[in-house]
């Protein structure tokens, strides 16, 4: 008779399948309690405890570990060794192995869950016996995904049995199942410390890890990626490491859509107040903090109105019908925001192909607990791996008596309150221009953003050639901001002469003294931050 071994913590389908399995003359095995739910269905079940000759222990620790299991899955039926082996010691072959794992990804979702609690979702036999099937596929059936049984049920009843391919394809679901299951547990353990003699799942500060693993599911496949020649696709991870996404309305998103709202969400939630931000090609057009979430969408799309046109919105506020109107009122490719009101749905219903996402912010807070702090990058060379930057120096406001550590003012005028306020909203928007960049700004909204050019200069010019339909005179007492250092003075000239009054800068150039003469020459005050933040 053949025998089945199954052993489930998802009990979904299980009972169907067993019934098909015994319906076909399969012996049913099972552990505690796989066995007792198919035991209350009606079915026929040995305990593996009567196989193995052994009761479970240790709450359940042990129950699998034992030759009489594993010998039957991994016994070759074209060894004449290994038949002889079993025949040898009693063991009886096991033909199909349907197990999959504790739940350890889903208890470690759990809010406040412990950590011996978590431990002890760490499976072992189980894990055990899908790999030693996986190994032994060519003569053993391993199912981990409910989704197989029907297609298990279908192959058991085909005239020459299962097919090598099906095998082969269900060792190839096994392996990546145990795979999959202790990259989680890698990644969980990583966000516990010892403090005081207990483990605490807190952040701390560590060096990047020698190894890192994680694991990438395909959620769809993207129409293309950057152009049209270019296959794409979305993959998501293991479960906090990427926040998941759920579009409420519009097209699907493009790779290109991806790019841009990942952009503006890091823009995004950079402000406590509320803050909206207009993306175009990865750079924000406009950025602005309001009193509403629709004064600060306003001020942003208003920032640069033509660029703005077939943007990408983000928004740290929900989306009510105030702000879905002024949404609306133009072209935008897509909105993301932590929320949508039922009443603003109908309002933003009137653009149907525009995509409308809503996602946990919180969640995506650089300093949530389980957030990925390494960030990831391919290139021909290989993988970059980076920790996330913050801009975790304008996290307060600042003041003359209230500076960040490594701040300084180089010039002999101090800022004013006023410009302190308007540097530190400058500061925040600058991090996430690509580089170079220098941007002009207020205390509320960005005024023109010189972005990505190979020089501080042309960064400069950039940004005056978009302040031109901002009307004469537009960056008038705005202050200014340089993701790095002035090499020469001549990038602080342009900015005075354009009509800023203050600079954040990090400083650090062999022509410091001479740019800060120039500022000086200029009446500028000029903040040297000593952090730098590059964005290629």
């Amino acid at each position: 008779m053949p025998r089945a071994l199954l052993s489930v913590s998802d009990k979904t389908g299980i009972v169907d399948v067993a019934r098909g399995l015994a319906s076909r003359g399969f012996e049913l095995v099972s552990t505690g309690g796989t066995a007792r739910t198919l035991a209350e269905a009606g079915l026929a079940v040995t305990n593996v405890s009567d196989i193995t000759g052994f009761p479970e222990m240790m709450d359940g620790r042990v129950k699998t570990l034992h030759p009489n299991v594993h010998g039957g899955i991994l016994a070759r039926r074209d060894h004449k060794g290994d038949l002889q082996a079993i025949a040898q010691h009693g063991i009886q072959l096991i033909d199909v192995v349907i197990v999959n794992l504790y739940p350890f990804a889903e208890t470690a979702k759990k809010p406040g869950v412990g950590f011996d609690e978590l431990v002890e979702q760490i499976d072992i036999g189980g894990p055990s016996m899908v790999r030693a099937a996986a190994k032994n596929f060519r003569d053993v059936l391993v199912v981990v995904d409910p989704k197989r049984y029907p297609e298990l049920l279908e192959q058991l009843d085909r005239p020459n049995g299962p097919s090598l391919d099906f095998r082969f394809t269900l060792a190839q679901d096994a392996i990546a199942h145990t795979g999959q299951y202790d990259i989680a547990i890698a990644s969980t353990l990583y966000d516990f410390s010892v403090q005081d003699g207990a483990f605490v799942r807190a952040p701390r500060e560590r060096d990047i890890p020698a190894g890192l693993g994680f694991n990438l599911f395909k959620r769809s496949d993207l129409r293309y990626g950057e152009n049209p020649h270019q296959k794409a696709a979305l993959f998501e991870g293991f479960f906090e490491r990427f926040q998941p996404w759920e579009v409420l309305q519009g097209k699907g998103l493009s790779y290109t859509n991806l790019l841009d709202l990942d952009a503006a969400v890091r823009i995004a939630l950079e402000f406590t107040e509320p803050a909206a931000v207009v993306v175009k090609h990865t750079n924000p057009c406009g950025a602005a903090i309001g009193q509403t979430a629709v004064d600060a969408y306003v001020r942003a799309r208003d920032a640069d109105s033509l660029a703005a046109f077939g943007g990408i919105v983000a928004l740290n506020r929900s989306i009510d019908v105030a702000v879905a109107e002024a949404i609306t009122e133009t072209f935008i490719e897509a909105v993301i925001a932590p929320g949508v009101a039922a009443a603003a749905r109908p309002v933003l219903a009137r653009k149907a192909n525009m995509r409308v996402i809503v996602t946990d912010f919180d969640r995506l807070a650089a300093d949530s607990p389980g957030h990925a702090g390494e960030e990831l990058r391919s290139t021909l060379a290989g993988v970059l791996v980076q920790e996330r930057d913050r801009v975790v120096e304008a996290a307060q406001p600042w003041a003359a008596d209230r500076l960040p550590e490594g701040f300084r003012v180089a010039t002999k005028r101090q800022p004013t309150s006023e410009e302190w306020e308007a540097l530190r909203f400058a500061w925040r928007i600058c991090a996430h221009v690509k580089s170079n960049t220098v941007i002009f700004t207020d205390a509320m909204r960005t005024l023109a953003i010189g972005a990505g050019q190979m020089s501080r200069v042309d960064a400069v010019n950039v940004a005056l050639l978009k302040a031109r339909a901002l009307g004469e005179g537009a960056l008038k007492k705005s202050v200014a901001a340089s993701d790095a250092f002035f090499p020469f003075r001549d990038g602080l000239d342009a900015v005075a002469a354009a009509g800023a009054t203050a600079v954040v800068q990090p400083g650090g150039s062999v022509r410091d003294t001479e740019v800060i003469a120039a500022a000086d020459e200029h009446g500028l005050a000029m903040v040297f931050t000593g952090r730098r933040h590059f964005r290629h």
